[in-house]
């Protein structure tokens, strides 16, 4: 992108470590045949990273980090709620944060509704 805008102006590119030079028509013709072979990693990148994913879905996995508050906690968290304490309370009791806590509480909340 940055090369072609330089093309564009008629300046040309000559690398000081390769031998690239795209004042030369073979200059031009390895720095083309570089941009694609980049390209085509990115693509194939791209491409297993998505067979990855949908195998990896298939077998019942998701990506991400385990939830902190397991579904044992939130009931756990509820009941100490219910008994009086505040979230905060409850949150220091099952040792998680009041952030996490209080997240899990509003995702249930949302689902259940």
């Amino acid at each position: 992108e940055t090369i072609g805008a330089l093309e564009a102006r008629g300046v040309g590119f000559r690398s000081l470590t390769e031998a690239i030079d795209t004042t030369t028509p073979g200059g031009r013709l390895i720095f083309h045949v570089f941009g694609a072979l980049g390209q085509f990693e990115r693509d194939l990148i791209r491409e297993r990273t998505k067979a990855g994913l949908t195998a990896a879905a298939a077998r019942g996995r998701k990506g991400g980090r385990k939830p902190v508050v397991t579904a044992d906690k939130l009931q756990r968290a509820r009941e100490h709620i219910a008994n009086g304490l505040n979230v905060r309370e409850a949150a220091t009791r099952l040792k998680v944060s009041k952030t996490a806590l209080y997240t899990a509480l509003q995702s249930t909340s949302a689902a259940d509704s």
